[in-house]
C-alpha cells in the first residue's frame, strides 16, 4: 500500500546490526517501532541484532490506515523476518499487543523461528466486538494510551478508521485458528492490569499452542504498554535470559589463555 502522509518524526523503523541472533520486534495496533526502542535498545546493547519495522499506516496519520488490511501487516513482518534471517544464523521474535498477534501467526508458518516472546498479546477482545458489523462511526476517537507510568509518551493516533478495528477483529479470529501449528519455545509477560486486552488471552494462547517449553511472568506495575511502562527493565533483563537459554550459538567473548 501507498501511505498520503510522512513518517512522524521518531516513529521510524528501528534497526541495530549486531551478532549472528537476531530479534525482530514487532509492535501493536496503532503504534510504532517508538514504542518497542527501549527494549529493542536493551538488546542491542547486549550485541544483538534487532529489527523493529513499522506497520503500513502506522506513525504517519490515521486516515492511512483506511487502505490497509491485516495482510499488508502481517507481509511487513514476514520481509523483515526473511531479511532477518538472511543475515542471522537464528532469529527470534518478540511482539506486543497486536505485535503479538502477527508473532504467532509468523511462528505458525515459519518452523525455523528460535523463539517467539509475546508481551500482552492480543488473541480476543470483547470491547472491540460490537465494532464487527458496525458501518457508523466512520472514525473512532482514541484515549490516552494504557500506560501506568505519566511520564512515559507513546506515539499514537487520536482517531482510528472503523475499518482498521475490523481488520484487527479479523485477523484476531484467523491466528486463533493456527495457535495449534506453533511449536517453538515461547514466553509470556503478561499484565496483572491490562485495560484494553484481558490477561485471559495469554492463557489461552498458551493452552492452544503446541509448543513444549512455555512460560509466563506476570507484571505487577504495568499496563497495557508495558515496554513503556514501570516494569520495562524486568522484561529487558528476562528477554535477555531467555535468549541466551534458548539460543544455539555461544556469543560470550572468549578469553586467550
Amino acid at each position: 500500500m501507498k501511505e498520503a502522509y510522512p513518517v512522524i518524526d521518531g516513529a521510524e523503523s528501528l534497526f541495530f546490526e549486531g551478532n549472528d541472533t537476531g530479534v525482530l520486534l514487532c509492535h501493536g495496533f496503532l503504534g510504532t517501532p517508538q514504542s518497542l526502542r527501549e527494549v529493542a535498545e536493551g538488546l542491542a546493547d547486549q550485541g544483538y541484532t534487532v529489527s523493529v519495522p513499522r506497520l503500513p499506516g502506522h506513525g504517519t496519520h490515521y486516515k492511512d490506515l483506511n487502505s490497509c488490511s491485516f495482510s499488508d501487516w502481517y507481509l511487513e513482518i514476514e520481509n523483515a523476518y526473511l531479511e532477518l534471517d538472511s543475515q542471522c544464523r537464528e532469529v527470534f521474535v518478540i511482539g506486543q499487543s497486536m505485535g503479538g498477534t502477527l508473532t504467532l501467526d509468523l511462528a505458525a508458518q515459519y518452523s525455523g523461528i528460535s523463539g517467539i516472546t509475546l508481551i500482552n498479546p492480543a488473541m480476543d477482545i470483547p470491547a472491540f466486538s460490537h465494532l464487527e458489523q458496525a458501518s457508523v462511526p466512520l472514525y473512532i476517537e482514541e484515549g490516552k494510551p494504557d500506560i501506568k507510568d505519566p511520564g512515559a509518551v507513546e506515539i499514537t493516533y487520536t482517531h482510528t478508521p472503523l475499518t482498521a478495528y475490523q481488520e484487527l477483529l479479523k485477523y484476531m479470529k484467523v491466528v486463533r485458528r493456527k495457535l495449534s501449528g506453533i511449536r517453538c519455545p515461547l514466553t509470556c509477560f503478561v499484565s496483572r492490569v491490562d485495560n484494553v486486552v484481558p490477561p485471559e488471552n495469554t492463557d489461552y494462547i498458551l493452552k492452544k499452542v503446541s509448543s513444549r517449553s512455555v512460560s509466563k511472568y506476570v507484571l505487577e506495575n504495568s499496563y497495557h504498554v508495558a515496554s513503556m511502562d514501570y516494569d520495562k527493565e524486568q522484561i529487558i533483563e528476562e528477554l535477555l535470559s531467555y535468549l541466551e537459554a534458548h539460543s544455539s550459538i555461544d556469543h560470550r567473548k572468549k578469553v586467550s589463555p
